[in-house]
């Protein structure tokens, strides 16, 4: 037992000296070879392409929703669970909302990040599915071919990184800027 306390002691000792010190500063030393500042991509228009920004015309694809209503001064998630009733009848409100401007759609067929906010509230994607579920909308007000519409959004598709971490999403603001440009 004895053997075993001082074995334990030394490896204590061994991983308090290794996190405390080499770790922490090999990941300061990284740190100081990264920029320091997050730097937001502007689009030709003035608009930030990284950021999440609402969009609730009809003309366009529906964002998102936002914990912090799009502020970026604040990123949050909601922090509500799925058995807070405040949130039930939030959920209900927003899906009976997109139901109402997306007549010929189902309830079963809304992706779920169009109805929910995601973890920072700041979120500029959305899914392919949550696009291609808007598409007979879009058409329909811009008099356009759904086909046409189909095309655009698989032109915007962005692959997950090195083709295997994440979903393929689209980034919103992009999206609805090549709708605008589409004649």
């Amino acid at each position: 037992m004895k053997n075993n306390i001082i074995v334990s002691l030394r490896l204590t000792l061994v991983c308090l000296v290794f996190f405390s010190g080499v770790y922490t500063f090999f990941v300061y030393g990284i740190s100081k070879l990264v920029p320091a500042q997050v730097v937001f991509k502007k689009t030709s228009q003035g608009f930030y392409e990284n950021l999440g920004q609402s969009f609730t015309d009809d003309k366009y694809f529906y964002s998102r929703p936002s914990a912090v209503n799009y502020n970026a001064a604040g990123s949050a998630g909601s922090n509500k669970g799925p058995s807070n009733p405040a949130y039930l009848i939030e959920l209900q409100a927003k899906i009976d909302t997109f139901l109402t401007h997306n007549p010929e759609v189902k309830m079963d067929e809304i992706p779920v990040d169009l109805i929910t906010a995601s973890g920072s509230g700041l979120d500029p994607h959305i899914s392919v599915q949550a696009a291609n579920v808007q598409v007979k909308r879009i058409a329909k007000i811009r008099n356009m071919d759904e086909s046409d519409v189909y095309q655009l959004i698989n032109q915007q598709i962005e692959k997950p990184m090195l083709e295997l971490f994440g979903p393929e999403k689209i980034n919103l603001l992009k999206l609805n800027l090549a709708l605008d440009n589409l004649k």
